[in-house]
């Protein structure tokens, strides 16, 4: 395979045959060749121009091949160092190699070996450029400035991901579906000394008790049907790293044993095996539910509590920190402007008071979805007015603060609590949707397509609400 276009390459040797016959080789081969005598020529060669792979000796006067393959590591770690050694001096190749040089050659050079090797050489510094690449998105996908949010409760989450990421400790995640406990898991894992190692996930409600237990421990092979081979299981491939256990309140309680067990031993053995199996593993677990509340219960394991227990973080839900969501919200549209190669619009007033509005059940994955949707059906420029999908409950103006009337309070000024009865949190909303699309046709002088803009849906939308709800005109007062 010819070499990229424009490859180039640096020959170091003292001995003016080997350069000679290097260059013959590989500017037939395609190579863009640059020969040098000493190490020093090397160097000033280096500081002019940059060099895919340098080619040196290992033993020249003056300077020797390893010093110039210290320099190169320090000033110059994307060019790729291969050292020439006679038969007589391996041991300077083995030297060279774990000083951080790509590969080596023994004297006399075959060509097809040198081409060979090469090609692998440049293959290797692809590779390392494509893992350096991979590394920066994931850092900007999951990185701590990634974490958006300038509330108190958040500023708090910020400082105990802070203090607690260049440690081993176990963490518990603990907070609502969509309040962001996987991109917390990450920010501590990339923050941390393992961020190099793996971080790898694991949903444990997604699994029935037999699958998860294979899946985090591995198995033997022949262990049950179907295991024709051995398997390694997640804490295996966390080696060195950190485990993200997501919805580890889903776990059975016979898995809960297994797993108390690695966490104080840092050991287990697969299904079906006898051998002990040793990892170095930090784990950062994550919930939904109240963990103290299923103890109470009998369903979670109270020592696995206590050991997943030493550092808790609480995320809080959206509904918590609403002066967040317009910067949430500025934060989706430019991500996804990127994604989706559009101008990034900015958020009006109006815009952000309706999204601080809104109670968010979803928290901010709800946010977020909704946020690529308005960007999607937006022209760029301003955004003026937000509409939430037709299925969604409706967005209403923020409370007047002057009625007396807090953000937790319904129409009526009761709380929200008080209100749920036999019916539940269903009946509530429908209760509450009612009196809005009441109070919207009143202001509207019972114009259905006013209301429908004053409540950001559309008029089909409200007209199946107004008949799902049973809403009359005996219930509408006109002023």
């Amino acid at each position: 395979m010819p070499p990229p276009p424009a490859t180039k390459v640096l020959v170091t040797d003292d001995d003016r045959a080997v350069r000679s016959a290097l260059n013959v080789n590989l500017s037939k081969a395609g190579y863009a060749v640059t020969l040098s005598d000493n190490a020093e020529e090397a160097l000033e060669r280096l500081h002019n121009e940059p060099f895919d792979v340098l080619l040196t000796d290992v033993k020249m006067p003056g300077r020797s091949g390893m010093d110039l393959l210290a320099e190169v590591r320090l000033h110059w770690p994307d060019t790729r160092v291969v050292v020439m050694t006679g038969h007589g001096s391996v041991a300077d190749a083995v030297e060279a190699m774990k000083a951080g040089a790509a590969d080596y050659l023994i004297k006399p050079i075959a060509r097809d070996e040198l081409l060979l090797l090469l090609e692998r050489a440049l293959e290797n510094r692809a590779l390392a450029r494509e893992v350096q690449q991979l590394r920066r998105e994931v850092d900007a996908k999951y990185g701590f400035a990634n974490l958006v949010g300038a509330t108190a409760v958040m500023q708090e989450v910020y400082e105990q991901v802070q203090a607690v990421a260049d440690s081993n400790t176990l963490v518990l995640i603990q907070g609502e579906t969509g309040t962001g406990k996987e991109l917390i898991a990450h920010a501590i894992h990339y923050r941390s000394r393992r961020a190099s190692a793996p971080l790898v996930v694991v949903n444990c409600g997604a699994l029935p008790e037999n699958l998860l237990e294979s899946e985090l421990f591995g198995h033997e092979k022949g262990a049950f049907t179907g295991a024709v081979r051995t398997h390694q299981g997640k804490f295996e491939q966390a080696d060195g790293g950190t485990l993200f256990l997501d919805e580890i309140g889903e776990i059975p309680p016979a898995v809960q044993v297994r797993l108390l067990r690695v966490l104080e031993g840092g050991a287990f053995t697969r299904v079906g095996g006898e051998r002990a199996v040793k990892v170095d593993v930090r784990v950062v677990a994550a919930t939904n539910r109240d963990l103290r509340s299923e103890v109470r219960g009998g369903t979670f394991r109270p020592d696995l509590f206590y050991r997943l227990n030493v550092f808790p973080i609480r995320l809080p839900s959206l509904r918590e920190r609403l002066d967040d969501v317009p910067l949430l919200a500025q934060h989706f549209l430019q991500r996804f402007s990127e994604r989706h190669g559009r101008p990034a619009p900015t958020l009006s007033a109006e815009a952000a008071a309706t999204l601080k509005s809104w109670r968010w059940p979803g928290n901010v994955r709800e946010l977020e979805h909704l946020m690529e949707r308005t960007l999607i059906l937006s022209g760029g420029g301003e955004i003026r007015a937000i509409r939430l999908p037709d299925d969604a409950y409706a967005t209403v103006d923020p409370p007047d603060d002057s009625s007396g009337t807090s953000g937790r309070e319904a129409a009526d000024g009761s709380t929200d609590l008080d209100q749920i009865d036999a019916g539940g949190l269903p009946a509530l909303l429908d209760r509450w949707e009612r009196a809005l699309i009441v109070a919207a046709l009143e202001t509207e002088g019972g114009v259905q397509a006013r209301a429908a803009r004053r409540l950001g849906i559309s008029r089909s939308n409200l007209n199946y609400r107004i008949g799902r709800l049973g809403i009359t005109l005996q219930d509408v007062k006109f002023a």
